[in-house]
């Protein structure tokens, strides 16, 4: 038996508090507060469609007595010309009806994708860390759009249901109550089958959405990492990986399907045998004279009117579950809390010098991998700091807290004396260049990614940063320069191509303190030596922390901190740790050499 897909999927580091489905559709309909008038122009117009409608088989009544009954071809005439006028008039309000309600819903949509992506851009790292990318993207679009039609036509078609039912009723009991009555006798049935539907067709749509994100999820994945697939001849077992999760969507999709196929014709059968009633026993009494044939007539049209909102019920209700779900899984984005937040009470960085300071600093990801011990260093102003250490030894963790991707779970680290704890992310980041290991480029122009993160970059400015990260050359010689467009993530561009471009992007902001995390690593030996030539000339007046995997980064360097399992084991110059350090002197021998 396949298990349940919550079982299957981890997506947030905290589990939303389970809401009631009622609480998360109140909450989904919050967000047509902006947009109150179009949709109470909607619903009005609703209403007036509604009323056309109760209207309308009482004109049929009198057309069929008085017009065709009585003989009066003039009286005919006008009927029909004024049953014309009230079709035209219906269509009009029905335009409004159908412009109002989108236009409302769509905004809705707007507003809540836009949500979502400022909530996603404000997580901390720690949330994005154990988040998969498919599930994101299955809630930012396939659950958006059930909101949209929740806000818009679904819970309107729902309104018009209910209103027409019971303006229906209403005027059957005013023709003729016990005929009224009888018509009325399955009402409750359907109404019971219909909630029952809903009620079955909720859990299971959120199992159908749940999947449909895991199939998204490895589909993304094996687009991303293709080159990784073919490379390693992975391709028949990715193929049979997304069959299986291809397969689950499919059954719980076929489960769904039966329930609708079940259920649907129930209640359009239920509904069907009020028509047989009233046509039965409706019939004899015009036969009896107890009842006009145009008043059987109108019942009759009464009767499709209220057995198209029941029907209606079977298609409505499983669509605000499923709305119901795409909401509960919206709102466990919307509601996901960041690790790092930003103090009510922050300031803003003011131009640092450059002092940085770690006081009995630990670390450990999400609480429980302890990466960091009480590490404990002061770097001063223009100083270059390279960590040195083995593997998962702590040295990215330094510079994710810095930049506060991460807060420490014990100790303190200061820029310039400044908790950084205490002040805006932005400002603290504005003052802080980084090159990633793992080298980020948009699909965009190479001008536009060395200028990622800098306003009002002139022309100038950005050749000049190429230049210094020894990248305008083979910039030069691409078909458009400047303007040449990059692959996906860069892929058109070497690794050291890459590396370039994110150190020119790192340059042209002109930090105070510069991060660089291996940043030499994709590069070739001459590369290596024009790009260590530009970070002596620019690394001056700057504090630098490096990630340092040559012998000349090393030299360069004012301290270096060499950690191991956490800690920092030495701390010295080069030619100080080589007499010192033991482990130091195994890295220089193993790595640096």
């Amino acid at each position: 038996m396949t298990e349940p897909i919550s079982q299957r999927i981890t997506f947030s580091p905290k589990a939303a508090p389970e809401a009631s489905g009622r609480h998360i559709l109140l909450r989904c309909f919050g967000f047509l507060r902006p947009y109150w008038r179009l949709t109470v122009g909607a619903y009005i117009a609703a209403l007036a469609i509604n009323g056309l409608a109760v209207v309308v088989p009482q004109v049929i009544r009198w057309i069929v007595d008085q017009g065709i009954a009585g003989g009066q071809a003039n009286l005919l005439v006008w009927a029909i010309a004024g049953m014309l006028g009230l079709t035209i008039v219906k269509g009009i309000l029905g335009y409004f009806l159908g412009v109002w309600s989108e236009r409302a819903s769509q905004s809705v949509a707007y507003d809540v994708r836009n949500a979502i992506h400022r909530k996603l851009g404000s997580l901390s790292f720690s949330y994005h860390d154990q988040a998969q990318t498919g599930q994101l993207l299955s809630r930012s679009i396939q659950d958006v759009e059930r909101i949209r039609f929740l806000t818009g036509r679904a819970v309107l078609r729902l309104f018009q249901s209910i209103t027409l039912l019971f303006g229906t009723v209403i005027a059957l009991l005013w023709m003729n109550p016990r005929l009224a009555l009888l018509s009325l006798a399955t009402m409750p049935l359907l109404a019971y089958v219909a909630f029952r539907f809903g009620r079955v067709f909720r859990p299971l749509s959120i199992e159908i959405q749940q999947q449909l994100a895991v199939l998204t999820t490895v589909l993304e994945q094996n687009l991303r990492g293709s080159r990784i697939v073919k490379a390693f001849a992975q391709e028949d077992a990715e193929i049979r990986r997304f069959e299986t999760e291809n397969n689950l969507w499919f059954d719980l999709s076929a489960r769904a399907i039966r329930a609708q196929s079940i259920n649907v014709p129930l209640i359009d059968f239920i509904a069907s045998l009020s028509t047989v009633l009233i046509i039965w026993y409706g019939g004899s009494m015009v036969i009896q004279d107890a009842l006009t044939l145009g008043e059987l007539v109108a019942f009759t049209t009464y009767l499709s009117q209220l057995v198209e909102p029941v029907r209606r019920l079977g298609v409505i209700i499983p669509a605000i579950a499923m709305a119901s779900a795409a909401g509960e899984r919206i709102f466990e984005i919307l509601d996901a809390e960041s690790e790092v937040q930003e103090a009510p009470d922050a300031v803003a960085l003011p131009p640092v010098q450059g002092q940085v300071g770690f006081e009995h600093v630990s670390f450990a990801y999400f609480g429980r991998k302890r990466v960091l011990t009480d590490l404990n260093f002061d770097v001063q102003p223009g100083q270059i700091i390279a960590l040195l250490g083995k593997t998962g030894s702590g040295k990215s963790t330094v510079m994710n807290l810095l930049l506060r991707f991460y807060d420490p779970t014990a100790g303190l680290i200061t820029i310039d004396g400044h908790d950084i704890r205490g002040v805006t992310l932005t400002s603290l980041r504005d003052q802080i260049g980084i090159v990633l290991q793992e080298t980020t480029l948009f699909a965009t122009s190479i001008r536009e990614n060395i200028a990622f993160g800098t306003q009002h970059a002139s022309e100038a400015d950005v050749i000049a940063a190429a230049q210094a990260a020894q990248a305008h050359d083979f910039i030069m010689e691409m078909p458009d320069g400047y303007d040449t467009h990059v692959g996906e993530r860069g892929t058109t561009l070497s690794g050291g191509q890459k590396q370039r471009v994110a150190i020119a992007r790192a340059l042209l902001k002109d930090p105070r303190i510069l991060l660089l995390d291996d940043a030499t690593s994709s590069v070739d030996t001459e590369t290596e030596r024009l790009i260590q030539m530009a970070f002596e000339r620019l690394m001056q007046g700057r504090t630098s922390f490096v990630i340092a995997q040559r012998l000349s980064t090393v030299r360069l360097a004012d301290l270096v901190l060499v950690l191991d399992e956490g800690r920092i084991v030495a701390r010295g110059t080069h030619e100080e740790l080589l007499h010192s350090s033991g482990l130091y002197a195994e890295i220089y021998h193993r790595q640096l050499r």
